[in-house]
């Protein structure tokens, strides 16, 4: 792969990152607070790819004028001393080793042109938020809230699903009991059958993020198809489960109505360490 066609890759991979930073679609891969390294990362990549090109083509330049300048006149001055060539002789080290010639450039293996697939994949073929597959081959990731803010006094509770499950397990309900809450999330369903809630938590990038379940009770839909966005409501119970992955504690939400809903611009919550 030479210098031009690497910067042709370095310009797509920067192109590709500028894309994903102005719309949504970086959500998918990081939290949203680090938007702005991305556009930073594909300014350079793409500055770069530039950079490579212009210096590409003023030494291609150079070396023009060079053999221009210093060609004419250099092999009839050569002939003259080399009585080889006027006998009709051959070189014989540089015809077994052309590459023994100045100008004669190395090849580089065809194979490293497959550095492309993983670029072209990203193009075109961007894939989804990590879902219910994931989740369901994953331990539960609830940490213990440091503080519990203050819940409004009427109203329905629209609560993150990890602020309710950090509630529901590590303050046992107290403020949760004899509210209605409602929570959003996507569905999963363990080798048993059990329905649960999920958001996938992260600290940075979807390479560490980890699912918070919520196991549903009561008036559960009775088609469920994973992956599906839905809209809880129902009320606290003081019931729990054991993760079957990593025997974390899985918290319930008794349902009173569900509806599917729109997967969120961010898929992700960032709200267990925030």
């Amino acid at each position: 792969m030479n210098r031009q066609a690497q910067s042709a890759v370095l310009f797509l991979l920067g192109a590709s990152l500028l894309h994903a930073a102005t719309t949504d679609l970086y959500l998918r891969y990081v939290k949203q607070g680090l938007r702005p390294l991305v556009l930073v990362a594909g300014v350079v990549l793409v500055a770069t790819a530039v950079a490579t090109v212009w210096y590409e083509r003023k030494r291609a330049r150079r070396q023009k004028q060079h053999t221009a300048d210093h060609g004419d006149g250099s092999e009839n001055h050569e002939d003259h001393g080399n009585p080889e060539k006027h006998e009709g002789h051959k070189n014989p080290e540089s015809h077994e080793n052309p590459d023994s010639h100045e100008g004669h450039g190395h090849r580089e293996p065809r194979i490293s042109w497959l550095l492309v697939l993983p670029l072209l994949a990203l193009i075109l073929v961007a894939p989804p938020a990590l879902g219910s597959y994931s989740a369901t081959r994953t331990g539960t990731a609830l940490q213990e809230p440091l503080a519990y803010p203050a819940l409004p006094a009427a109203g329905p509770l629209s609560l993150s699903l990890v602020d309710y499950a950090g509630r529901a397990v590590y303050d046992h309900g107290r403020t949760l009991r004899h509210r209605q809450v409602q929570l959003t999330g996507f569905l999963a369903l363990d080798r048993d059958g059990t329905p649960y809630l999920v958001r996938m938590a992260l600290n940075c990038c979807a390479a560490d993020a980890q699912p918070v379940k919520v196991a549903l009770t009561g008036e559960v839909p009775p088609v469920l198809q994973p992956d599906t966005w839905l809209r809880v409501t129902g009320t606290y119970v003081p019931r729990r489960a054991e993760d079957p992955v990593n025997g974390g504690p899985i918290p319930f939400i008794e349902v009173t109505a569900a509806k599917p809903v729109a997967a969120p611009k961010d898929p992700y919550d960032e709200s267990w360490n925030s």
